[in-house]
């Protein structure tokens, strides 16, 4: 059953068949379905739905792909749920601005409903899996209700301008047992591996010139890259003023001392953010994106506030562009881009999500030919061959679930425990999509509440399923113990391979191989251990 929603004429319409305003066409070759509608006349799109045949079971694993790079993701088992902010207080929610991280910005999270963008499957008796190719176009929501056992997939093309005569693409995806055939059509744009440093899970934006060369001084040969994280800039936003008391030379001198040691240097930026203390605030209101009531649209209650820039402006895009060209110009080679699903909080004018988010990573990868990104906090297949890197989890905690207040909150939230399964659950895009990014590992004892056993597992799981391996520790203070593990993480990125992962109540068993032979472990989602 298929039904399109779209407003004609001042009127809004629900339609499962063609009438005088919208023609459409169904494809199916193969597994592979095909949606497409002709506007007889200017109309605007809503959210269009189908039913699937296929059903589930309560006992099946639901595996409920995230809506954007920190967004929790898993198998999920009946009973478990990402967080429904809907169910929170009220006040908390609107304060921290806790729903513009993900999709609960814009679409509610029904109850017994497990929400999968993209891509989803199920692990039961009756396995299917179920892909996009429309991702440039509209959004997949794949909808599993654990009530009813049915499977229901949205098309995310709310607010799409047709005129007269134009034809888009509402759905366009692959059904199978399995993923292995959807993820081989894609190809990333590099294959190589890196591993590097990062000033942020040590020092967060407690950076400066001493420091960064300190930690580059102590920095071995075996790094492949050294990245300067936040705090070199005064605010977010004010991308090209570097803190003069933090960096009182600016950012050249360092650069040229990671190359002089042979490494890429790496830069962290949001540039499609603004802090409300910002320069750019103040000079530029124009440039931030406003609801219909002239509201500034909040990305999240980092900093001392972050808006999303509106690339409905043409002078906030050429900023964005300006401001790629001058890090390229100051001879920076890896480019780590955080906060990337704000573009989605204000669409183009007429334009679906997807698109918006399409032009947004096109634009970042048009001005920067030829150099490294990292994306991160990104509806992922938006950057799929396009970005070298992606980062498929939260970020880390020092404490291996985050404080227990934030538990409860938003699924984008910071969080090991999180992560981890991220890394686990999203290995099939790795080498296929882009090259995938777990986040750090982190050994050392100092400035660390992660038990030992719990940092051992987090350096051999990123280690083997990773290909981006960063740390923010010391390694050259390590001592006997740490140093085995370094080792022995090194060896699982260099010649590790995953064959599966199976997940049996709250153990997860991972097999792999590791030069000829066939390994396995078994790690607990609760405690975060292996054996």
């Amino acid at each position: 059953m298929l039904t399109i929603v779209y407003q004609a004429d001042g009127g809004k319409v629900k339609t499962s068949a063609s009438d005088d305003c919208i023609h459409i066409e169904e494809q199916v070759s193969g597994n592979r379905t095909t949606v497409t509608v002709r506007a007889e006349k200017r109309l605007v799109l809503g959210n269009a739905k189908r039913q699937l045949a296929e059903t589930f079971s309560g006992k099946d694993l639901v595996m409920a792909n995230g809506y954007q790079s920190w967004t929790e993701t898993r198998e999920f088992a009946d009973g478990e749920y990402l967080n429904d902010l809907a169910r929170r207080p009220r006040p908390i929610v609107s304060r921290f601005h806790f729903k513009q991280y993900g999709s609960q910005a814009f679409m509610p999270m029904p109850s017994g409903i497990h929400q999968g963008w993209e891509f989803s499957y199920v692990k039961g008796d009756k396995p299917l899996f179920i892909g996009s190719l429309n991702y440039k176009n509209a959004y997949l929501i794949i909808l599993f209700d654990r009530r009813t056992g049915k499977i229901t997939l949205e098309s995310d093309a709310e607010g799409r301008v047709l005129k007269a005569g134009e034809t888009f693409t509402l759905f366009d995806y692959v059904t199978a047992e399995d993923g292995t055939a959807y993820f081989e059509r894609f190809k990333p744009v590099s294959d190589k591996k890196l591993f590097g440093y990062t000033s942020w899970y040590n020092h967060y934006q407690n950076i400066n010139e001493e420091l960064i060369n300190t930690a580059l001084d102590e920095a071995d040969e075996r790094f492949d890259l050294f990245q300067i994280d936040d705090g070199f800039e005064t605010f977010v936003g004010d991308w090209l003023d570097v803190d003069p008391a933090k960096f009182p030379n600016g950012l050249t001198p360092v650069i040229e001392r990671i190359h002089a040691k042979n490494m890429l240097a790496g830069i962290w930026l949001a540039p499609l953010v603004a802090e409300d203390s910002s320069r750019l605030m103040k000079e530029h209101p124009d440039w931030i994106a406003k609801t219909a009531a002239g509201h500034k649209i909040y990305a999240g209650s980092n900093w001392s506030g972050d808006c999303a820039l509106d690339l409905n402006n043409q002078e906030a895009v050429a900023y964005i562009r300006r401001v790629l060209k001058h890090y390229v110009d100051l001879g920076i080679d890896f480019f780590k881009l955080d906060f990337l699903y704000a573009c989605n909080l204000k669409p183009l004018q007429g334009k679906t999500r997807a698109e918006t988010s399409e032009f947004a990573c096109g634009l970042i990868r048009e001005e920067l030919k030829g150099k490294i990104i990292l994306g991160c906090g990104v509806p992922l297949f938006n950057a799929a061959e396009r970005f070298d890197f992606c980062r498929i989890g939260p970020d880390v905690s020092l404490k291996f679930d985050d404080a227990a207040y934030m538990r409860v909150f938003h699924p984008e939230r910071v969080s090991t425990k999180v992560t981890l399964l991220n890394t686990m659950f999203r290995y099939p895009m790795d080498g296929h999509l882009f090259m995938n990014d777990p986040d750090v590992f982190l050994l050392r004892d100092d400035n660390m509440n992660m038990e030992k056993e719990q940092r051992r597992s987090l350096a051999v799981i990123n280690g083997l399923f990773g290909s981006l391996l960063m740390t923010s520790d010391n390694i050259a203070r390590y001592d006997r113990e740490k140093k085995k593990i370094l080792e022995e993480m090194l060896a699982l990125f260099k010649r590790g391979k995953v064959l599966s992962t199976r997940r049996t109540g709250d153990e997860i068993v991972v097999v792999y191989e590791m030069d000829g032979r066939i390994r396995d472990f078994i790690y607990s989602i609760e405690d975060g251990r292996m054996r």
